[in-house]
């Protein structure tokens, strides 16, 4: 089965362009890289499709850096001749294999700019450190994600629902089966094989080994992450920590009660966010844009994928069988698996959103996310079920210089008018979990029509 990704229309986009340089493809281990590429290629007449995990495939670059001699030697190996290269897609994969190729790649867009090129691997942000000389200005990136709410719908063959999914603002009959299946979706993540094989067979306990497979993958690449053995050591203390600690803000400094300095676990951190596994989201105390943020208060911590961390934490198996999330497990899940697919619509750039902490001694407030929109930064509140205090969205709005809020929760899309324990009358907005790959048009279609 070959899951429709969102990202095809991106790859669809630089391949007509007229200034097209060589790609490459970023994202952590086992998002759906190689997969994706190889559907996309099926696009072009011919493919040159290369795996620099594989010694006859490294041999192409051993013996020349001439990126002309390389593609002869390519095409007379597969039987092809060069008068169709605008119409030949050469993919090189787990190109993290062979560092060197990462910098010829500027050579076949100086020298072949015809031939379309594209690069993915694992971890090549650690492979880009060992190289003298970087491409920079002559390839293109893109970053490819875990599968979103939108993707898993077509995944499964909910279309239909699917459809309403994209309609602003959104049919309320579609409501109760977009939450059903919204609940599935945040039990299991969005990892493609987990996809793959749940749309086939749903019971959690036959999905254990794959997602076994999947964490002890990234635990595998922990050697790889680490420039020393004392970052090794912090490197094993997160991975094995971290999990537990997801629902709170963190410190540097003797993380997960040990004896490590501020300067070692942030180190170790910053490796891990490399790597992708688990990032780092930093707060904002700014009113408007622009966001900047203020990297000297505690971060939050946004894992790969909420299905491996629900794994992780034992908790799938429970989550499986609720039509809804208990408040222990929603206070940090659905936050969660908003974010993650907020994140995943961010394909041109590397994105990590920002949360909102107020700018004030002993003050507690904290907004789950920012976003700027149309010149103004407005506030997201994620809550648990339909109901509770919005506390900090109200201090943000009787502070801020607009009347606008959002608040994502469980019941259906609604707009009320409304004002702050303040007194100040603003506009909230009540978006249901399952719309975190809508947000940003859900948001202009709030400020154009209220």
């Amino acid at each position: 089965m070959i899951i429709k990704r969102s990202i095809t229309k991106y790859l669809m986009f630089w391949k007509s362009k007229a200034n097209r340089k060589p790609l490459i493809i970023r994202g952590a281990r086992q998002v759906g890289k190689t997969t994706i590429i190889k559907e996309f290629s099926k696009t072009y007449k011919y493919q040159l499709i290369l795996n620099l995990e594989k010694e006859e495939d490294r041999e192409f670059f051993q013996d020349s850096d001439d990126v002309k001699l390389i593609l002869q030697y390519l095409l007379l190996s597969r039987k092809l001749n060069d008068r169709c290269l605008s119409d030949t897609l050469l993919f090189i994969d787990e190109i993290q294999e062979y560092p060197k190729v990462i910098s010829l790649l500027r050579y076949f867009y100086e020298e072949i700019s015809e031939l379309h090129v594209i690069a993915a691997g694992s971890l090549l942000e650690f492979a880009m450190r060992r190289l003298q000389t970087f491409p920079v200005g002559r390839v293109e990136f893109m970053y490819l994600h875990p599968i979103n709410f939108e993707e898993y719908l077509e995944a499964v063959g909910f279309s239909i629902p699917l459809d309403d999914l994209k309609n602003i603002p959104i049919n309320p009959i579609a409501h109760r089966v977009l939450m059903n299946q919204f609940n599935r979706y945040a039990t299991i993540g969005g990892m493609p094989e987990i996809v793959q094989q749940a749309a086939i067979d749903f019971k959690v306990s036959h999905l254990a080994l794959t997602y076994d497979s999947l964490w002890n993958s990234f635990l595998s690449d922990i050697e790889k992450y680490a420039r020393n053995d004392t970052e090794l050591k912090v490197i094993k203390l997160i991975m094995s920590t971290a999990p537990f600690l997801i629902d709170k803000r963190i410190k540097f400094q003797n993380f997960g009660q040990s004896n490590y300095r501020s300067r070692e676990v942030g180190g170790a951190f910053r490796s891990i966010h490399q790597a992708k596994v688990i990032q780092l989201i930093y707060p904002s105390t700014e009113m408007k844009p622009p966001i900047i943020l203020d990297f000297k208060k505690s971060p939050k911590m946004q894992f790969l994928d909420t299905g491996i961390l629900n794994h992780v934490l034992g908790i799938i198996g429970q989550l499986s069988v609720l039509n809804d999330f208990s408040n222990d497990y929603r206070g940090f899940l659905i936050p969660h698996i908003f974010i993650q697919d907020f994140i995943s619509i961010h394909h041109i750039t590397h994105f990590l959103p920002s949360f909102w902490v107020r700018n004030k001694t002993q003050s507690s407030s904290e907004l789950d996310l920012i976003v700027v929109v149309d010149g103004k930064l407005l506030p997201v509140e994620i809550k648990p079920g339909k109901s509770g205090r919005l506390r900090s969205l109200h201090q943000f709005i009787d502070h801020c210089d607009h009347h606008y809020g959002i608040r994502v929760y469980s019941g259906a899309f609604d707009v009320q008018k409304t004002e702050t324990p303040n007194g100040k009358p603003y506009v909230l907005m009540n978006l249901p979990y399952y719309l975190g790959t809508q947000l940003p048009k859900y948001a202009r279609y709030f400020l154009e029509n209220y």
